[in-house]
């Protein structure tokens, strides 16, 4: 038994990913994709992942730390069940032999890198199931700079709002985590109805979270970005009076079509300039 999954495991399971990986296994969406994810609204997102066939992404109903702010990062997953002493002490011993140190939340948070989100399953559970407080969400800043989707609960919740992440939970509770047991790192979690593998791009909205599979997060913003033009020409023929709003909001014709590909041209040639 390993306390994280090795890196063949992880790499067998995420053999899709078309990019570099971790070397814990991880796919490493890059950079410049992550970034523009953050314009990416969740239902575009849905929309590219449910026409092929990931229909169980996306997860709903959440506290988040930071309101209106948008979670953006590659997934380093973790599992927690609720404790039963045989398990835990094995747990313990191999964490021990691996030369993990603190709590077993801590072995988790150990293993981020710059621009994770950490992911968690802790089966829901807000009362003594409190992932981080203000210290171990601090430590979460300083490793990730991005934050968190917890499937349980946090505390210290008003020395966490003064920090810079964002923190998806299932509410908030005084108490420490007890009665926990990891079981397991970098590996597929289910949090609420949707299922992660390690690596996933986590989008953390408003509407809710949206975990995006490495090989169609190009195709996912991409997508994003031509509706956002396709509404931006819109707005502009409508300002213009060239066409009426039932002209723009139907399917469009082929003259609508050919003048928004020469409109498109445009905007690249100046964009060039």
């Amino acid at each position: 038994m390993y306390i994280a999954n090795p890196p063949e495991v992880v790499k067998e399971l995420t053999r899709k990913n078309p990019f570099d990986r971790y070397p814990d296994g991880r796919p490493k969406v890059p950079e410049d994709l992550l970034e523009r994810m953050r314009e990416v609204t969740t239902e575009q997102a849905w929309g590219v992942l449910n026409s092929h066939g990931y229909k169980n992404q996306f997860e709903g109903n959440w506290f988040c730390t930071h309101p209106g702010r948008i979670l953006v990062g590659r997934a380093l997953t973790a599992m927690m069940v609720p404790m039963r002493p045989d398990l835990n002490e094995l747990v313990e011993e191999i964490g021990k032999a691996e030369g993990r140190i603190g709590g077993q939340n801590s072995w988790v948070i150990d293993m981020l890198q710059p621009g994770d989100v950490m992911v968690v399953d802790v089966f829901g559970k807000v009362k003594d199931g409190t992932f981080v407080g203000d210290n171990l969400a601090t430590a979460l800043q300083r490793r990730t700079g991005t934050g968190a989707v917890i499937d349980g609960g946090i505390r210290d919740f008003q020395g966490i709002m003064k920090l810079d992440i964002v923190i998806f939970c299932r509410g908030v509770h005084p108490t420490a985590i007890t009665d926990t047991t990891l079981v397991g790192i970098n590996i597929p979690v289910r949090i609420g109805e949707a299922t992660v593998l390690p690596g996933d791009v986590v989008l953390g909205t408003p509407t809710g979270v949206i975990f995006i599979p490495p090989h169609l997060v190009e195709e996912v913003v991409e997508k994003s970005e031509e509706i956002r033009l396709r509404d931006r020409f819109g707005k502009q023929r409508l300002r213009e009076g060239r066409y009426t709003p039932g002209q723009i909001d139907s399917k469009w014709t082929e003259e609508i079509e050919r003048d928004f590909r020469n409109w498109l041209k445009e905007i690249k040639a100046k964009d060039r300039r």
